[in-house]
């Protein structure tokens, strides 16, 4: 039996926080069946949804980050995963949503700030403008009620996370293959980049994660780390061999 607990509704009708359960994993949706986050109950460290497993994708340019910063905070799967492998990185995760805080607390086993994880209750593109050159990872998985945020796909915005990330530092973002704007999107982001972008194709295309680069060397680091690779796959449990393989760069965005 599925379990389902509301937690209000937002602005529009169809705007609802909803938590499910069933079959041993606890499911959040923001206001459609999308699933924002996911849970297994036995295993709730670990990363469930494919999405959130390739967007670890970046240990293959920084396998050591001491800064990462997420905007959005989901069910804090992420968080949760990063501050268990790495304790020593500082996790920043910026949400807008007081209620996603809330139930990734009560429901999703998001721990209490610590010296390791830090969850700011505020606008994320406002904090990525006023924290210039303080992330060496920055994670964007912005979607609300089934539907990207255009406060976080802009140009301003992307050419804001260029600027906040440390030399050397590399921006992750959560797209849907299949949205009519994902092209337009693309398109800023290799704008802001300077063309430094990869890509991964997750679940045929069902999710892309792009990888945007403060320097233009990340060719070279992904060259370097591959020897490492078998180990790193086996310390994370990560397959990054397999990321390794499909990565693309931004040439190749029309494949």
């Amino acid at each position: 039996m599925a379990m389902r607990l509301r937690f209000g509704r937002r602005r529009a009708a169809d705007d609802g926080l909803e938590v499910t359960e069933e079959r041993g994993v606890r499911t959040l949706h923001l206001g459609s069946q999308a699933i924002q986050s996911a849970m297994r109950l036995s295993r709730p460290w670990d990363l469930e949804l494919a999405y959130t497993r390739a967007m670890m994708g970046f240990l293959m340019f920084n396998p050591t980050p001491q800064a990462v910063l997420m905007v959005g905070l989901g069910g804090g799967s992420l968080a949760k995963f990063i501050r268990k492998q790495r304790p020593q990185t500082h996790i920043t995760a910026v949400e807008i949503d007081p209620r996603v805080i809330a139930a990734a607390r009560a429901h999703f086993e998001l721990p209490p700030n610590d010296a390791a994880l830090e969850v700011i209750e505020g606008d994320g593109a406002l904090y990525v403008r006023r924290h210039p050159a303080s992330a060496d990872v920055i994670l964007l998985d912005g979607f609300d009620a089934g539907n990207q945020v255009e406060a976080l796909a802009t140009q301003t915005f992307y050419a804001a996370c260029h600027r906040a990330l440390k030399p050397g530092g590399v921006l992750v973002v959560n797209l849907w293959g299949r949205d009519r704007d994902y092209a337009e999107y693309f398109a800023r982001l290799t704008r802001a980049f300077d063309g430094a972008v990869g890509w991964i194709s997750v679940q045929n295309k069902t999710n892309v994660i792009l990888f945007a680069f403060s320097e233009a060397d990340a060719p070279a680091r992904l060259a370097a780390v591959l020897p490492r690779l078998a180990d790193l796959s086996k310390r994370w449990g990560i397959d990054l061999r397999a990321f390794a393989r499909d990565f693309q760069w931004a040439d190749d965005a029309s494949s």
